[in-house]
């Protein structure tokens, strides 16, 4: 059974063009050819980012940070209560309005501190900016090597200024160094990245980034048995130009400086706006699509490929759509809040002006606020709770 269904995956129609088989693609003559076996060693290669990564954000992030004046806001706790601890644990982290009255009855306290507890509980549970920092730092680091590796990767071939260049004797295309090692660091990489989501900052779209991570992966493994390579890494180049200014946006955001912050945040958008809206399509989807009706004729995996980064296309006109409307926003001074953002919990204390616990409240437990530029696993970008980056507190 295993055998038979490996034989149909494997079936040369789905992968190579017409009058061509997985013989043709032999090593010989000098020409290594890409092979599915060469990605073994992207897990490994996960499981040394993580290491990698650990050893970074302590070492170099964390004093980074410091020096930035990023620093953890003061919480206040929420008083150990072991009805409620179990209520939140169990039911719900948000109860409604019956059961908050309910479980003020229960543990002899009055709805408004019963919602006071939750509040602070589910703040509890948010991770805190210096956490956030960190993460960014190490993607800002990874892809600001990649892209810089891209550049020096692909700048001396000819494909890389003329794309018709790109489909001459495809398949039968040696795979080069500089190749080989661009995508099993970045499949390397994005295995990390599934890795490690469980514990990193989890966001509303926590699914959308599994999904986003699984498809990436799935991409570049079927460009890579599929001889796609050359392709594969434009298309890697012109996603991490603007994934370098969102880091970066992102971690003066967390430093509050806000001047700063905004200024890359308008660049990133114009950056986004040419690399994903013009140079992805007219560039690279031209180049897939047109050329290589050129030199043979359309299979499986010509539209398999094209589809998806028709699919990639698509998502980019959603988010430059949300990008050029935050913009819009703060040009004008009016951008307050996205609609996909996380943002911790305020502390509101309405009423009871006698109420002490009320009068700390107002004083003393703001919110974290944050307003950072966030993405759902690949330089997508959303905004959060107030202007383009800066930090509000309310």
């Amino acid at each position: 059974m295993i055998a038979a269904i490996s034989e149909w995956f494997w079936w040369d129609r789905l992968w190579l063009p017409y009058n061509l088989t997985w013989s043709d693609l032999q090593d010989k003559e000098g020409r290594v050819y890409a092979k599915v076996s060469h990605l073994y060693i992207t897990v490994p290669l996960a499981v040394a980012f993580l290491v990698v990564r650990y050893l970074f954000e302590r070492s170099i992030a964390t004093p980074c940070a410091a020096l930035l004046g990023v620093k953890e806001p003061m919480r206040l706790q929420a008083a150990h209560n072991s009805v409620l601890e179990l209520y939140f644990i169990s039911h719900a982290r948000n109860p409604g309005q019956a059961d908050i009255d309910g479980l003020s009855k229960k543990c002899s306290l009055t709805a408004r501190q019963v919602e006071r507890w939750f509040r602070r509980r589910r703040n509890r549970d948010r991770p805190g900016v210096l956490k956030k920092f960190r993460e960014a730092s190490w993607r800002l680091a990874f892809y600001l090597c990649a892209f810089i590796g891209g550049l020096v990767a692909l700048h001396d071939k000819e494909w890389f200024y003329d794309t018709r260049q790109m489909w001459i004797d495809y398949p039968k295309q040696s795979m080069l160094d500089s190749q080989y090692w661009y995508y099993v660091l970045e499949m390397g990489f994005y295995w990390s990245l599934l890795f490690s989501i469980t514990f990193d900052v989890k966001r509303k779209d926590f699914k959308e980034q599994i999904i986003h991570h699984l498809a990436t992966l799935i991409l570049l493994s079927f460009s890579w048995c599929a001889n796609y390579i050359r392709v594969g890494t434009l298309v890697m180049i012109v996603h991490h130009a603007s994934d370098v200014l969102l880091e970066s946006a992102k971690l003066f955001n967390y430093a509050k400086w806000e001047k700063t912050c905004n200024s890359i945040f308008v660049v990133f958008a114009i950056v986004f706006l040419v690399t994903r809206l013009i140079i992805f399509p007219f560039w690279v989807i031209h180049c897939t699509w047109v050329y290589p009706l050129d030199y043979y004729p359309p299979f499986f995996g010509y539209y398999f490929f094209n589809v998806m980064l028709v699919v990639l296309l698509l998502l980019h006109i959603f988010w430059a759509y949300l990008i050029l409307r935050m913009v819009k926003k703060f040009l004008f001074g009016s951008l307050t809040k996205d609609e996909r953002s996380d943002n911790e919990e305020d502390e509101e204390d309405e009423g009871d002006e006698g109420d002490e616990e009320d009068e700390e409240d107002e004083g003393d437990e703001e919110d974290e606020g944050e307003s950072s530029m966030a993405e759902d696993g690949d330089g997508h970008p959303k905004a959060t709770n107030g202007s383009s980056c800066s930090a509000n507190h309310h």
